[in-house]
Parts: structure tokens; C-alpha cells; sequence
């Protein structure tokens, strides 16, 4: 089994920063692509940054400047730097890896999601 787990969220005053984890464990080949997507209240989930194994990065626009996606593989972990947060920021960020496990197809994982709030 693989499990994906995330921290590093909680209440931040707008201009702050958080910096979230996200680290994936268990019966893995390879780790592929890993990525944060968030989800508002009311809204759909959308992906905020993605990062693949060997360092190519893309952003929603809405964040681009302002959050940094990076990755330590030997740690099969992923991590969001959030800097000048923003209200429209709050949301539930979820940690998505594309994983190859030993003889089966790749396939994404998702973690439990941890809550951002951004507010005065």
C-alpha cells in the first residue's frame, strides 16, 4: 500500500507564509509526478503546482511568483512554499503523487488534505 502524508497547514494572516509537506511511503518502485492541487469551499479542485521526477515545474497563474514547489526524492517528498498569501488562498490542499508500484501500472494517490486559512 502507499500512503501520502501531508502537514504543514494552518492559520496564517494574509501577507504570510506556510511551507506544506507532503510525504509519500510504502511498497513503491518510483515516484513520478507529485503535485499539490487545492480545493475551496463551493469550488472544484484545481491543481495549484506540479513537479515531475526530474525537476520540470508548472503553476496555476493565480499563484505563479508567489508559492514554490520542490521536491527531495531520496525522501519520496514533496513541499509548497506559500509566501504573500492571499484570502482567496484558503482552501483544503491535497498532495497527489503518480506512483509505479512493483508489477502494476502506474497510478495517482491522493493524501488527506490539510486545511490553509488565510485571514485577519
Amino acid at each position: 500500500q502507499v500512503q501520502l502524508v501531508e502537514s504543514g497547514g494552518g492559520l496564517v494572516q494574509p501577507g504570510g507564509s506556510l511551507r506544506l509537506s507532503c510525504q509519500a511511503s510504502g511498497s513503491m518502485f518510483s515516484v513520478r509526478t507529485m503535485g499539490w492541487y487545492r480545493q475551496a469551499p463551493g469550488k472544484e479542485r484545481e491543481l495549484v503546482a506540479g513537479i515531475s521526477r526530474d525537476g520540470r515545474i508548472n503553476y496555476v497563474d493565480s499563484v505563479r511568483g508567489r508559492f514554490t514547489i520542490s521536491r527531495d526524492n531520496a525522501k519520496n517528498t514533496v513541499y509548497l512554499q506559500m509566501n504573500s498569501l492571499k484570502s482567496e488562498d484558503t482552501a483544503v490542499y491535497y498532495c497527489k503523487a503518480d506512483v509505479q508500484r512493483w508489477g502494476t501500472p502506474p497510478r495517482d494517490y491522493w493524501g488527506q488534505g490539510t486545511q490553509v486559512t488565510v485571514s485577519s
